[in-house]
């Protein structure tokens, strides 16, 4: 009986074999001679992988041919997808390794919505040591990829940073902006400057390797190659040599106003050629390197980095004039007829206007001034009898925005103001701004505060007590508003600073640097610009910019003479002259300084040379830095003999002046 049972079960066992059997022998049958096309394909997907060969973005060289930005190889490590259930662990040991965080890793893998073979990167630029570790580790890192890219290299380091700008991998928004460019994430692109500006002549294109690999993802032998293609080159209006000298010089004068007492924060310089408006030359302190940027940064670097102020390019930010912007002031009046080169007044160290006082630069005055001497000593009293007697805030608007304040230049690189030339509207409007933003939060607490009260008041005393008191507090409210609203107009004093360059004037060091170019070539605005051609690989100019002119302006070629003379004597024998004293190259200048509340002074300097026949203009300043002739001369001084290749002896920072 024991014998039959166990048989019966044999069979029964025999039988669920042969079926489990029937069915795999079917299945694959069917996979083999039905399907087979389609296995096919998922086979080859899952041994064949098509690997992106990054291209060399191309390179950037200064008018000379000085390799400003170039390319060097690194190791990179990405990660691909293979659908493993262990993917955790498999992040999880890469990110020690790569000692970052794992949450930053599974947000690429989503953001790549984890398709399957595709690579996501996670580093760039990692060390040796760490290539070799995670070679070792291979077996228990299934889907990592180490390659070879190329990433930028600065040879300069810091030198240029604000103009060259950075690369980054690409923002998501990026990405959906650019979606049929051949971009993927992981991938470099230009985030600021020239970098971002020509991003589509700058990005290559990436070529392919196929490649055989095992069930890791792990390369197994070569299927074929599509060699990349390098991205262009730019040659730029750039001098490398008087970038260095202007970067090297403006960092020595903050530095410099430190020592002096002075906040200093930073500062800006641009040099620029008065006779087609390429750029020679342009700083901004205090600078980074762009290669931070490349392996990424931490929360705490990039917070490190705000506070530095390096992040903003100061030559495209706004700044008061000062004392810079009176060959503003001068042209208006001489052109117009309003006074002759002999007009004069007498000054007594001050100018006096009901309650405003503003004093000059000496104490005791200057005497009797003409407009030459009034350039040349920076005669507060001169101008301001100019504007308030002779001109007044529409005919200076006109003639500043005839030298280009209060618009763009159209400079190539991104984060460019136009800066503001003081008008009535302007004010109105930014000062009705300013009180509104400060009474509507009060006048909206009001009626907060009484709406629920008077739909809850149950009786009509009630609510006409709380509508009294409601009308009151609001009465109070618009009181406190009427106090100032008087500022809403322009007033006398507004044209007094106006005259000046102080007030409600803005203008960035590159505009304050065209101006100069304009005073220097007698009245012809050309449009800045940075890049002077497009290259290819092969070395064909794809491209070559030509200088632009923008505008002539209608101002007599007399009135440009006097106020060129004016400029000559600064440098000579005037507020710059300490600066300048014994230099070989004839130089005109203005210098300033832009009295800030609260807070130290901008000092300014304008000016070009040589002054018998303009080749070079430069416009300098240094954010709280004090006095223009102390600050900032000594930056251009150093420009101008890096530029003519005279004196390149440094210029000891000494207090000169007090303008």
């Amino acid at each position: 009986m024991e014998r039959k049972i166990i048989e019966k079960k044999t069979r029964i066992l025999l039988y669920l074999v042969i079926g489990v059997f029937l069915i795999l022998i079917s299945r694959l049958a069917y996979m083999q001679l039905i399907d087979t096309e389609r296995y096919e394909t998922y086979s080859k997907q899952n041994h064949m992988k098509l690997n992106p060969i990054v291209a060399p973005r191309g390179e950037i060289y200064d008018r000379k041919g000085i390799k400003l930005v170039g390319n060097k190889p690194v190791y990179t490590v990405s990660l691909v997808y293979l659908g493993l259930k262990d993917t955790d662990q498999v992040v999880n040991r890469i990110a020690g390794i790569l000692e970052i965080d794992p949450k930053e890793i599974m947000k690429k893998l989503n953001d790549q919505k984890f398709k399957l073979y595709q690579p996501v990167r996670l580093a760039t630029d990692i060390p040796l040591e760490t290539v070799s570790t995670l070679e070792e580790q291979r077996l228990d890192l299934p889907g990592v990829v180490i390659d070879v890219e190329p990433v930028r290299s600065y040879p300069f380091q810091a030198m240029l940073s604000h103009v060259l700008g950075y690369v980054q991998e690409i923002k998501q928004e990026q990405l959906e902006k650019n979606p049929d460019k051949g971009y993927r994430l992981g991938d470099m692109y230009g985030q600021e400057g020239l970098e971002n500006s020509f991003e589509a002549y700058l990005k290559g294109i990436d070529g392919a390797r196929q490649v055989e690999v095992d069930a890791q993802a792990r390369p197994v032998r070569d299927l074929g190659v599509k060699e990349p293609i390098p991205g262009n080159n730019l040659r730029l209006t750039i001098d490398a040599e008087v970038q260095q000298a202007a970067e090297e010089a403006l960092e020595r004068q903050v530095l410099a106003m430190r020592k002096l007492g002075h906040e200093a924060t930073g500062g800006a310089t641009v040099a620029i050629d008065v006779r087609t408006g390429a750029i020679r030359a342009m700083a901004s302190y205090p600078t980074y390197e762009p290669s931070i940027w490349i392996k990424g940064l931490s929360q705490t670097q990039w917070q490190d980095l705000q506070k530095s102020g390096a992040l903003p390019n100061r030559t495209l930010q706004v700044y008061a004039p000062g004392s810079t912007f009176k060959m503003v002031v001068a042209a208006a009046a001489l052109d117009t007829g309003k006074i002759t080169p002999s007009f004069t007044i007498s000054d007594p160290g001050y100018y006096a206007f009901a309650n405003t006082i503003i004093k000059d630069s000496s104490p005791g005055g200057h005497g009797q001034v003409e407009i030459l001497e009034a350039i040349q000593m920076s005669c507060n009293t001169f101008f301001i009898t100019l504007g308030h007697r002779f001109l007044g805030v529409d005919l200076i608007a006109k003639y500043a925005h005839m030298f280009g304040f209060g618009e763009l230049t159209g400079i190539e690189i991104p984060g460019e103001l136009k800066g503001t030339v003081p008008t009535p509207d302007y004010k109105y409007k930014r000062n009705k701004a300013y009180l509104d933003a400060i009474y509507e939060p009060k006048f909206k607490a009001v009626e907060d505060k009484y709406k629920p009260l008077l739909e809850n008041a149950k009786i009509a005393e009630e609510k006409k007590s709380l509508e009294e008191a409601k009308k009151k507090e609001i009465q109070k409210i618009k009181n406190d508003y009427d106090q100032y609203t008087w500022d809403l107009n322009w007033q006398v004093y507004d044209t007094l600073n106006m005259s000046i360059g102080q007030g409600y004037n803005s203008y960035t060091p590159l505009q304050l640097a065209n101006y100069t170019a304009m005073l220097a070539n007698g009245g012809v605005r050309w449009k800045p610009y940075l890049v002077e051609k497009i290259i290819s690989p092969e070395g064909e100019v794809l491209e070559e910019f030509q200088p632009t002119k923008v505008d002539e302006v209608s101002i007599k070629p007399e009135v440009f003479k006097v106020i060129q003379e004016g400029m000559r004597l600064v440098a000579a024998s005037g507020t710059a002259a300490g600066t300048f004293k014994n230099f070989p190259v004839p130089v005109a200048a203005k210098t300033g300084t832009a009295q800030v509340t609260g807070r130290d002074d901008h000092g300014l300097f304008v000016g070009y040379a040589p002054f018998d026949k303009p080749e070079i203009a430069v416009a300098t300043v240094i954010d709280y830095g004090g006095h223009g002739g102390t600050a900032s001369a000594p930056v251009a001084r150093d420009i101008f003999a890096a530029y003519f290749g005279v004196d390149t002896t440094p210029t000891p920072s000494v207090v000169y002046s007090v303008d």
